[in-house]
């Protein structure tokens, strides 16, 4: 027995203990401790981690041996997974962010949601909080297309995976995360490397005695960041009757009766006053996640198997008005096995399968869409229900509604909507990858054939049932002697079945990839060489396909090589290609070459730097230049083709207009000529090393996209019959640039403290050169063209109109409905004495942040631990909308902000919060305009953890989404523009155990 610890006097968890000659052997637990049975024939031990220096120690009758590790030459021996294949950290001269698996623990559910802030080139925000649709949308260095496809590659162990993979595993299956962001890493990728590359590589079995096992159980209870907050029903009528008495539209007001009975809650029925959110949605909702991983092998057979169980429910509320549960329920049981064999010294394979079963349970109405109806229904329209009748059906509820509506001549109950029926859903991934090993060094040393091959299949099946539902309004209502009231209804349009009907529906696809490749890698003195030449495959089929189009397979093809030089760690140089080809163009385009070359310089191997290692660990700058492309063109397959239907469309003529063609119509012109949308991409790093903990990295970068994909035909005059016919051409050009850094630092302080904190920082800013738009020579305010790509359109807004004095003597606004005191005033952009569309011009930051930032700090004393991440982000702006009072229908709800600061006789004050109300939206109130701009800036406290390690027991209690920090506190900035009315981000907790068995 014994502990094992570094430098610093820090335990090193996870340290193999392995008897000399033998396969015999322990890991240590959390203290660094460890606990081996010893054959008396045995004489040493031989002590090994992971960074550090192996040392072997004599016996010699002991039965406490501590070892104290030294750290290995991190920098020369560290290796870093970059494209197909790896280098040592020392020796890339390419833009790389690694992550480890440790990093990504969080209390979050999802891998993507963990990334930006805690890796510097990422950018990403998490839009929403739904069970099975929370994780963040990410992008490395930002947005440098607007051709629809702008996502980054993303690989497990080689293989390409979907977004909804990646956030399926648990850390546990991670063992390191590398980000490649410029042209040497990715520029091997050809066609799909564009948007930058994440490789997430998986644990595999060790050289162990006895198996690694490790359970995590972990129970979490979430609630929304924020909820919106809705005036009460006395509040609407009061503010209804307001806004129809300043308009003077004649519409019949909220009777004081109503009003006052309301006010006193007389009865529910004849005086609803309904809180829509707090009546469908929980305050929180609780999760459950088991984590089971067995790590292990001997000398010629290693292996590792990880199962996770996840369950998530949702805030819908559960009524007993049904026989189904109408909440959000998601289980996810991912399962990961990977196996490796040396069937020789020369000889290695490996089998990875990754296998997912997801279930989903909720409402068949559109979670989303649920939201909505809340904030488009008011608290006094209706109730949520009446009370059945003695004898009638109990699945027939007489839900609350009105007439004059566009639902069954009826407006939506969100009630009904969300108990009418339910969706079943389940998918299932399957993902082998077999990989084989062959050395060649039989024809020269250091040669070496390597194979991949893989198959992953997707399926999803979905089952809905749902039933009509009888919607029943107030008719008349009498006050009896004892104070309860009579009253009788009136149905609402025809009557409905509410028999469940049932619809499935079935999808899929699957795909096969093959990639053989030879490598070369060989030192001599001071000198190393590596090469690499690789042939990989692609075909992706859908499995239930729905035209001609979907039926056939998508091939791509391609070949990539890559050489390195490293001369004695100083001098580096490395030249990448690749070679690919897409079905998406025709004969003599059909095929792009995307090269690139990097260079680096170590100068803290330099013998002039002698003086000055004592403080400098390493010193090292690099660059790179090159090309990368993408065939990508949205859902858009065969571009050089024409697609004609035959079945064709009638159309009129004649002087007349009484004669009657059909003929053949056309889908989509052929453009022979299109072809390879290209990034030129260019790097420039710095990486320094302080020998007292700091760690610094910073890179500028430059990417300018041409011949970007554009759909022309929106810009082609009508009169040359392309209406509805797509017209694709390599048309469009985008510049972006900025830098990103990191700034990490550790240190041991005393025996029992240890504290590591890392910063990052990523300022990406694209601007458009070239875009699909009219020439816009007397309106240039309307172009895209210099500005961000996303970057939208608005009115200028100046403040309220002071009085119609001023009204009559300011330009005229022709955005519709009132123009009157305390309507919103615009500037005449041109200066024509007319407000329309012609004044619009670009405003605010795009949606998609341009700088994201975070530090992330874990602190450990003794047998405490405690770490947290603060993310945020800057740069980002949405318009507000759809939220405005009383809507289109004059029913829909207010929210309280706007209640409590708008304008009004009493409150005549020109920059209130809102506009005079209108009974119906008022579209010179509703414009997209800067009085509806609002920055999405943010800073959260991301995440936060505290453990108590007990032996080989860790207790942990941690948070989600905890604090969040911006100007903007209508809700969570984070969830963008709109109402606020979607499925809100959540706030997370969770309390969990961590076990270890060796």
């Amino acid at each position: 027995m014994g502990t094992i610890i570094d430098v610093d006097k820090t335990p090193i968890y996870g340290a193999n203990v392995i008897i000399q000659g033998t396969t015999i052997g322990t890991t240590t637990d959390f203290d660094g401790k460890y606990t081996l049975k010893v054959p008396t024939s045995a004489t040493s031990l031989t002590f090994s981690y992971l960074g550090f220096t192996t040392k072997t120690v004599l016996i010699e009758n002991r039965s406490v041996i501590n070892v104290t590790l030294e750290a290995s030459s991190a920098e020369l021996d560290e290796i870093v997974i970059v494209g197909f294949g790896s280098q040592k950290k020392i020796s890339v001269v390419g833009a790389v962010s690694t992550m480890a698996s440790e990093d990504l623990r969080s209390a979050n559910t999802t891998i993507s949601s963990s990334l930006a802030g805690n890796v510097a080139g990422i950018i990403g925000v998490q839009r929403s909080g739904q069970p099975g649709a929370d994780g963040a949308s990410f992008y490395i260095r930002g947005v440098a297309t607007y051709s629809g496809v702008s996502n980054p590659l993303i690989l497990l162990d080689g293989v390409e995976i979907s977004q909804g993979d990646l956030n399926s595993l648990s850390p546990e299956v991670i063992e390191s995360v590398s980000v490649l962001k410029d042209a040497t890493a990715t520029a091997v990728y050809g066609t799909r490397g564009a948007n930058g590359v994440l490789i997430v590589a998986t644990k595999t079995g060790k050289n162990l005695d006895k198996p690694r096992i490790n359970v995590r159980v972990q129970s979490q209870f979430t609630m929304p960041t924020s909820t919106p907050e809705f005036v009460g029903g006395v509040e609407y009528m009061e503010l209804y009757n307001e806004a129809v008495t300043q308009r003077g539209t004649g519409e019949i007001l909220f009777s004081q009766d109503k009003i006052n009975g309301t006010r006193d809650g007389l009865n529910q029925y004849v005086f609803p006053n309904v809180d829509w959110y707090d009546a469908m949605f929980n305050d929180f909702a609780d999760n459950q996640e088991i984590n089971v991983s067995v790590q292990g092998g001997g000398k010629k057979v290693g292996y590792f198997m990880n199962a996770t169980m996840n369950n998530q429910n949702g805030m819908l509320k559960k009524f007993d008005v049904n026989s189904y549960d109408n909440n959000i329920n998601v289980r996810k049981f991912t399962f990961q096995n990977n196996i490796d064999a040396d069937l020789s010294s020369t000889t290695k394979v490996a089998l990875k399968l990754n296998t997912q079963l997801r279930y989903y349970n909720g409402p068949s109405t559109n979670v989303q869409s649920i939201f909505s109806s809340v904030m488009n229904t008011n608290p006094v329209v209706f109730p949520m229900y009446y009370p059945l009748e003695e004898g009638a059906d109990p699945r027939d509820l007489m839900y609350g509604g009105k007439s004059g509506g566009a639902v069954n001549d009826g407006f939506e109950n969100p009630f009904a909507s969300m108990t009418r029926g339910y969706t079943d859903n389940f998918q299932s991934t399957v993902l082998a990858t077999f990989t084989g090993e062959q050395k060649l060094d039989f024809i020269t040393e250091g040669l070496v054939f390597k194979g991949l091959a893989s198959f992953k299949n997707w399926s999803t099946t979905t089952v809905t049932r749902s039933k009509g539902y009888n919607q029943y309004e107030l008719g008349s209502y009498q006050v009896n002697a004892d104070g309860t009231y009579d009253y009788s209804l009136n149905q609402v349009g025809a009557a409905q079945s509410i028999s469940l009907g049932t619809s499935t529906a079935t999808s899929g696809d699957r795909r096969f990839y093959m990639q053989p490749s030879i490598e070369y890698k060989k030192s001599f003195d001071k000198h190393e060489v590596s090469g690499l030449l690789l042939y990989n495959q692609t075909e992706y089929l859908i499995n239930s396909p729905y035209d001609l189009s979907s039926s056939l397979p998508e091939r791509r093809m391609g070949y990539a090589g890559r050489v390195t030089y490293d001369f004695d760690n100083r001098y580096l140089f490395e030249a990448n290609f690749g070679y690919n080809g897409s079905e998406n163009f025709a004969k003599g385009n059909r095929f792009g070459f995307f090269p690139s070359v990097g260079a680096g310089y170590v100068i803290s191997n330099e013998k002039y730097f002698e003086g000055l290692t004592d403080v400098i660990d390493v010193l090292k700058i690099r660059a790179s230049w090159g090309k990368v492309g993408n065939d990508r063109i949205g859902g858009a397959r065969f571009p050089y083709l024409s697609d004609i239907d035959l079945n064709g469309s009638g159309f009129t003529t004649g002087v007349e207009q009484t004669t009657n063609y059909s003929g053949p119509v056309y889908n989509q012109f052929a453009n022979t000529g299109i072809s390879w949308e290209t990034a030129e991409k260019l790097d420039i790093g710095l990486q320094l090393d302080l020998i007292n903990g700091f760690k610094f990295n910073i890179d500028y970068f430059r990417e300018k996209r041409d011949n970007i994909f554009v759909d022309i035909s929106t810009t082609i005059p009508t009169v040359f019959g392309t209406s509805g016919t797509n017209v694709y051409a390599n048309l469009g050009e985008v510049l972006n640039k900025g830098f990103d850094f990191s700034l990490q630092y550790d240190k041991q302080i005393g025996e029992d403290f240890f504290i590591s904190s890392r910063g990052t920082f990523t300022f990406a800013r694209n601007k458009v050169l070239v875009n699909n738009e009219p020439a816009y020579s007397d309106f240039p305010n309307l172009s895209a063209v210099g500005y961000p790509i996303g970057t939208q359109l608005g009115y200028k807004a100046e403040r309220l109109f002071i009085d119609q004095a001023e009204v009559d003597n300011s330009p005229v606004q022709q955005l519709g409905g009132f123009v009157s005191a305390g309507d919103i005033k615009y500037t005449d952009v041109t200066g024509d004495g007319i407000i329309n569309s012609d004044d619009r011009v670009r405003m605010g930051n795009p949606a998609i942040p341009e700088i994201v930032y975070g530090l992330s700090t874990s602190i450990r004393y003794k047998k405490l631990d405690l770490s947290f991440l603060l993310q945020g982000v800057a740069r980002t702006s949405f318009f507000t909308s759809g939220f405005h009072p009383f809507g289109s229908q004059g029913v829909r709800n207010v929210l309280q902000w706007v209640a409590d600061d708008h304008y009004s006789a009493s409150n005549p004050d020109i920059y209130a919060a809102y506009p005079k109300l209108s009974k119906l939206d008022n579209g010179n109130n509703t414009q997209n305009s800067t009085y509806w701009l609002e920055d999405g800036s943010f800073l959260k406290l991301r995440s936060a953890e505290l453990g108590y390690n007990i032996g080989n027991t860790r207790i942990f209690l941690s948070g989600y989404n905890l604090l969040t920090f911006s100007k903007f506190k209508k809700w969570d900035p984070e969830q963008g523009g709109g109402s606020g009315l979607s499925y809100p981000t959540q706030s997370i907790f969770n309390l969990g155990v961590q076990l270890k068995f060796n």
